[in-house]
C-alpha cells in the first residue's frame, strides 16, 4: 500500500479553463483534514456572490496579479505575496484587477492540535 497521494494540475494558467476557475484537491488528494483549491480568475472577473462558512476558517494565498477581497465592509488591496486568514463567519467576495492566481485552504476552525515540529519525528 501505497502511503502518499499524487495528482498533476497543469499549468496554473489552464486552471482558467475549468468550472469556475477552480481545481479542487479534497477528491484528487483524498484529503481528510482540509479542502485546498487552486484558482484563477481572469481581468475583471468577480465572485458573483458573498459567501461565509459555518465552520471552517480559509486562509487565500496570492501567487500572481492584484485585486481586492472585501471582507465584511473592508476592501483590501491582493497581490503576488499577499496571504489572507478569514474567520467562517466573515463574508467574502473577490474581484481580479489583473489575472489573479491564487490557493485557498479551508479547514475546521480550532481544529489543528500541532504543527511544525511539534508534529515532527526524526526518522
Amino acid at each position: 500500500m501505497q502511503n502518499y497521494t499524487k495528482t498533476e494540475l497543469g499549468k496554473l494558467e489552464q486552471i482558467i479553463n475549468q468550472e469556475n476557475g477552480k481545481a479542487f484537491l479534497k477528491n484528487a488528494l483524498q484529503l481528510t483534514g482540509c479542502e485546498i483549491s487552486v484558482n484563477t480568475m481572469p481581468a475583471g472577473a468577480k465572485l458573483p456572490f458573498n459567501h461565509k462558512h459555518k465552520q471552517n476558517e480559509e486562509v487565500y494565498i496570492f501567487l500572481k496579479g492584484t485585486g481586492t477581497m472585501t471582507l465584511d465592509t473592508n476592501t483590501l488591496d491582493v497581490q503576488e505575496g499577499t496571504c489572507i486568514k478569514v474567520l467562517p463567519d466573515t463574508s467574502r467576495t473577490m474581484e481580479a484587477k489583473t489575472e489573479l492566481q491564487y490557493i485557498c485552504i479551508q479547514a475546521k476552525m480550532h481544529s489543528l492540535a500541532q504543527w511544525g515540529l511539534q508534529d515532527a519525528e526524526l526518522c
